[in-house]
Protein backbone atom coordinates (compact mmCIF):
# COMPACT_ATOMS: atom_id res chain seq x y z
CA UNK A 1 0.00 0.00 0.00
CA UNK A 2 1.67 3.33 -1.04
CA UNK A 3 1.46 6.70 1.78
CA UNK A 4 -1.67 8.07 -0.13
CA UNK A 5 -3.61 5.21 -0.42
CA UNK A 6 -2.96 4.77 3.47
CA UNK A 7 -4.09 7.96 4.38
CA UNK A 8 -6.83 7.85 1.90
CA UNK A 9 -8.03 4.40 3.63
CA UNK A 10 -7.60 4.56 7.57
CA UNK A 11 -10.00 4.96 9.46
CA UNK A 12 -10.57 5.36 13.60
CA UNK A 13 -11.75 1.40 14.25
CA UNK A 14 -13.65 1.18 17.74
CA UNK A 15 -13.83 -2.97 17.34
CA UNK A 16 -11.10 -5.52 17.29
CA UNK A 17 -11.07 -8.93 16.75
CA UNK A 18 -9.19 -11.24 19.65
CA UNK A 19 -6.00 -12.04 18.05
CA UNK A 20 -2.69 -10.20 19.45
CA UNK A 21 -0.43 -7.56 17.67
CA UNK A 22 2.59 -9.84 16.64
CA UNK A 23 5.69 -8.23 18.35
CA UNK A 24 7.27 -8.05 14.55
CA UNK A 25 4.01 -5.49 13.89
CA UNK A 26 4.45 -3.90 17.47
CA UNK A 27 8.13 -3.25 16.60
CA UNK A 28 7.40 -2.03 13.22
CA UNK A 29 4.62 0.49 14.77
CA UNK A 30 6.65 1.88 17.34
CA UNK A 31 9.78 2.16 15.05
CA UNK A 32 6.90 4.54 12.50
CA UNK A 33 6.64 6.50 15.85
CA UNK A 34 10.13 7.06 16.99
CA UNK A 35 11.13 8.42 13.21
CA UNK A 36 8.42 11.19 12.97
CA UNK A 37 9.62 14.89 12.24
CA UNK A 38 9.42 17.05 15.75
CA UNK A 39 10.54 20.25 16.33
CA UNK A 40 14.20 20.81 16.24
CA UNK A 41 14.14 16.88 15.91
CA UNK A 42 14.01 17.03 19.65
CA UNK A 43 11.56 13.74 19.70
CA UNK A 44 10.27 14.14 22.92
CA UNK A 45 7.69 11.34 22.59
CA UNK A 46 7.82 8.31 24.81
CA UNK A 47 5.56 5.43 24.49
CA UNK A 48 3.68 3.07 26.82
CA UNK A 49 2.35 -0.37 25.13
CA UNK A 50 0.16 -2.30 27.62
CA UNK A 51 -2.00 -5.38 26.93
CA UNK A 52 -2.85 -6.60 30.73
CA UNK A 53 -6.67 -6.53 30.66
CA UNK A 54 -6.91 -5.15 33.76
CA UNK A 55 -4.59 -2.23 33.13
CA UNK A 56 -6.72 -1.32 29.73
CA UNK A 57 -9.71 -1.08 31.68
CA UNK A 58 -8.10 1.02 34.51
CA UNK A 59 -7.01 3.42 32.07
CA UNK A 60 -9.63 3.09 29.54
CA UNK A 61 -12.09 4.70 33.26
CA UNK A 62 -9.38 7.56 33.09
CA UNK A 63 -10.66 8.76 29.55
CA UNK A 64 -14.39 10.23 28.86
CA UNK A 65 -14.28 8.24 25.87
CA UNK A 66 -12.86 5.22 24.44
CA UNK A 67 -14.77 2.08 26.18
CA UNK A 68 -13.37 0.38 23.03
CA UNK A 69 -9.73 0.17 24.37
CA UNK A 70 -10.62 -2.74 26.74
CA UNK A 71 -11.79 -4.82 23.92
CA UNK A 72 -8.34 -4.17 21.98
CA UNK A 73 -5.56 -6.23 22.28
CA UNK A 74 -3.45 -3.53 22.55
CA UNK A 75 -3.14 0.34 24.28
CA UNK A 76 -0.65 2.80 23.16
CA UNK A 77 -0.09 6.00 25.67
CA UNK A 78 1.98 8.48 23.60
CA UNK A 79 3.65 10.61 26.24
CA UNK A 80 5.95 13.62 25.57
CA UNK A 81 8.50 15.45 27.66
CA UNK A 82 8.57 18.89 28.34
CA UNK A 83 12.16 19.02 29.45
CA UNK A 84 13.42 17.75 26.22
CA UNK A 85 11.06 19.11 23.06
CA UNK A 86 9.77 22.67 22.96
CA UNK A 87 6.91 23.29 25.08
CA UNK A 88 4.79 25.11 22.79
CA UNK A 89 5.25 22.17 20.24
CA UNK A 90 4.64 19.20 22.38
CA UNK A 91 1.15 18.41 21.69
CA UNK A 92 2.37 18.70 17.85
CA UNK A 93 5.56 16.75 17.93
CA UNK A 94 3.19 13.64 20.11
CA UNK A 95 0.75 13.78 17.77
CA UNK A 96 3.12 13.45 14.46
CA UNK A 97 4.44 10.58 16.44
CA UNK A 98 0.78 8.69 16.90
CA UNK A 99 -0.23 9.43 13.41
CA UNK A 100 2.89 7.64 12.24
CA UNK A 101 1.96 4.83 14.47
CA UNK A 102 -1.25 4.71 12.92
CA UNK A 103 -0.44 5.15 9.71
CA UNK A 104 2.03 2.35 10.31
CA UNK A 105 -0.79 0.11 11.92
CA UNK A 106 -2.87 0.48 8.97
CA UNK A 107 -0.42 -0.23 6.76
CA UNK A 108 -0.12 -3.62 8.56
CA UNK A 109 -3.55 -4.64 8.63
CA UNK A 110 -4.13 -3.12 12.31
CA UNK A 111 -6.72 -0.75 13.03
CA UNK A 112 -6.59 1.98 15.70
CA UNK A 113 -8.59 4.89 17.23
CA UNK A 114 -7.05 8.15 18.83
CA UNK A 115 -8.20 8.45 22.42
CA UNK A 116 -8.79 11.45 23.68
CA UNK A 117 -7.10 12.25 27.31
CA UNK A 118 -8.40 14.58 29.71
CA UNK A 119 -10.98 13.24 32.34
CA UNK A 120 -8.19 11.90 35.07
CA UNK A 121 -4.62 12.50 33.72
CA UNK A 122 -2.85 12.10 36.74
CA UNK A 123 -4.55 9.10 37.58
CA UNK A 124 -3.84 7.24 34.10
CA UNK A 125 0.07 8.46 34.85
CA UNK A 126 -0.11 6.86 37.99
CA UNK A 127 -1.68 3.03 36.69
CA UNK A 128 1.31 3.23 33.91
CA UNK A 129 3.62 4.69 36.15
CA UNK A 130 4.11 7.87 33.69
CA UNK A 131 5.87 10.62 36.16
CA UNK A 132 3.73 13.36 36.77
CA UNK A 133 6.14 16.15 34.42
CA UNK A 134 5.60 14.29 31.45
CA UNK A 135 2.35 15.31 29.15
CA UNK A 136 -0.41 12.55 27.69
CA UNK A 137 -1.07 13.24 24.36
CA UNK A 138 -3.73 10.60 23.62
CA UNK A 139 -3.87 6.87 24.32
CA UNK A 140 -4.10 4.56 21.23
CA UNK A 141 -6.23 1.33 20.68
CA UNK A 142 -4.66 -1.01 18.53
CA UNK A 143 -5.66 -4.41 16.77
CA UNK A 144 -6.82 -6.10 14.04
CA UNK A 145 -10.03 -4.95 12.96
CA UNK A 146 -13.86 -6.08 13.20
CA UNK A 147 -15.34 -3.50 11.51
CA UNK A 148 -15.00 -1.31 8.06
CA UNK A 149 -16.29 2.06 8.67
CA UNK A 150 -16.68 4.52 5.80
CA UNK A 151 -17.22 8.01 5.66
CA UNK A 152 -17.22 10.73 3.30
CA UNK A 153 -14.87 13.71 2.96
CA UNK A 154 -15.76 17.27 2.52
CA UNK A 155 -14.74 18.53 -1.07
CA UNK A 156 -11.05 19.60 -1.53
CA UNK A 157 -13.26 22.39 -3.27
CA UNK A 158 -14.75 23.05 0.46
CA UNK A 159 -11.81 23.33 2.25
CA UNK A 160 -8.69 25.12 -0.17
CA UNK A 161 -8.66 28.99 -0.23
CA UNK A 162 -5.62 30.47 -2.51
CA UNK A 163 -3.83 33.58 -1.38
CA UNK A 164 -6.19 34.47 1.51
CA UNK A 165 -9.42 32.98 3.15
CA UNK A 166 -12.33 33.01 1.28
CA UNK A 167 -10.77 32.74 -2.19
CA UNK A 168 -11.99 29.50 -3.72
Amino acid sequence: MDVIEAIKTRRSIRSYKKDPVPEEALRQILEAGRWAPSASNMQPWEFITFTNPEIKQRVMRCFLYGSFLEEAPLGIMVVADPKIGDADCLMQDGTLATYAIMLAAHGLGLGTCWIHPGLNDEKAKEILGIPKEKKIICALSVGYPNETPTKERRKLADIVHAERYGNR
